[in-house]
């Protein structure tokens, strides 16, 4: 077997396959399916600060080769987290991350502090796609000003590797990139879903109670590897490549764009072994290709 183990920021995972929050919900969900030790890392659903309702229903969409969702960061809050979950996950025989959300940099500040106290828990992902309810709703991850604010003030909090999820939707995402990793950055993963919208044409009207949602699945991937690519010719700090990763293939060549690990998020609700898959296809890939280590492809392609 080649050498599947890679190193972000500190953060040493056994291979470069993690799982996308949102989309595994807190591994325990999947043990019955697969053997979490075999995926690098699991990045458990969005907490925030205070327990989360969500949007109403219906909050999820099938569309052409991928799906929308304004699920809305349902949760019940970081406390709830550190008591009743943290003690059941952090013993999984993998990397968990847990993925924090707020409405103010100081929201997301005092999350950071109370997950950094888990000893088990090496990293977190700062979701900045959340509207800053401060500055009329717009999103931190929008701009480079909204960005660098969030970081600065977890960094400020949190001492563990610091991953900072980008928005996709953009005008330049390398700045923002460019932005977080100033302010203290371990690592950036690209990209959270793009805006979309679902409508009813027999009913004429919205499919999603809130109107939009974040687009997601192989219908995203060329973005998403645009964009990653850009990011990782821009940054000093490690890349995590993410958006509608489905295979080993399509795993790989976020590899070669530049990103030193990668996420699944989608294909999970399609085949719940699929991040395991998309390891064993890397060891395949690099074996047939005389790699001796997975790090030997990182940004490689021409």
């Amino acid at each position: 077997m080649a050498d599947l183990r890679v190193n972000i920021a500190g953060l040493q995972l056994s291979n470069p396959v993690m799982t996308a929050s949102g989309t595994f919900g807190y591994g325990l969900e999947f043990q019955d399916f697969v053997n979490l030790a075999d995926i690098g890392a699991v990045i458990v659903k969005g907490t925030t600060l205070n327990p989360r309702q969500g949007n109403p229903y219906p909050r999820m969409a099938e569309t052409a080769q991928g799906m929308l969702n304004c699920v809305g960061l349902q949760n019940r809050g970081v406390d709830y987290f550190c008591e009743h979950i943290y003690p059941r996950v952090k013993d999984l025989g993998t990397n968990v991350i847990v993925n924090v959300s707020g409405n103010s940099p100081e929201d997301y500040a005092e999350c950071a502090r109370r997950i950094d106290a888990l000893e088990c828990i090496p990293a977190i992902e700062l979701n900045i796609s959340c509207p800053n309810v401060k500055h009329g709703g717009m999103a931190f991850g929008t701009t480079t000003e909204g960005a660098a604010s969030v970081v600065r003030a977890v960094r400020k909090a949190y001492k563990k590797t610091l991953i900072v999820k980008l928005s996709p939707n953009v005008t330049s995402i390398t700045d923002i990139a460019l932005a977080v990793q100033d302010e203290g950055a371990d690592a950036v993963s690209l990209i959270n879903t793009l805006m979309g919208m679902a409508i009813d044409a027999e009913r004429r009207c919205r499919v999603l109670s809130i109107g939009t949602g974040g687009l997601s699945g192989p219908c995203v991937k060329p973005v998403a590897l645009r964009m990653v690519w850009q990011v990782a010719h821009a940054v000093q700090i490690p890349v995590i490549g993410l958006g509608g990763i489905s295979s080993a293939t399509d795993a790989i060549e976020f590899l070669l764009a530049g990103a030193s690990s990668i996420e699944i998020g989608t294909a999970n609700f399609i085949d719940p072994a699929v991040s395991v898959k998309v390891a064993r296809g890397i060891d395949e890939y690099l074996e047939r290709h005389g790699f001796r280590s997975v790090t030997d492809i990182i940004g490689i392609c021409e």
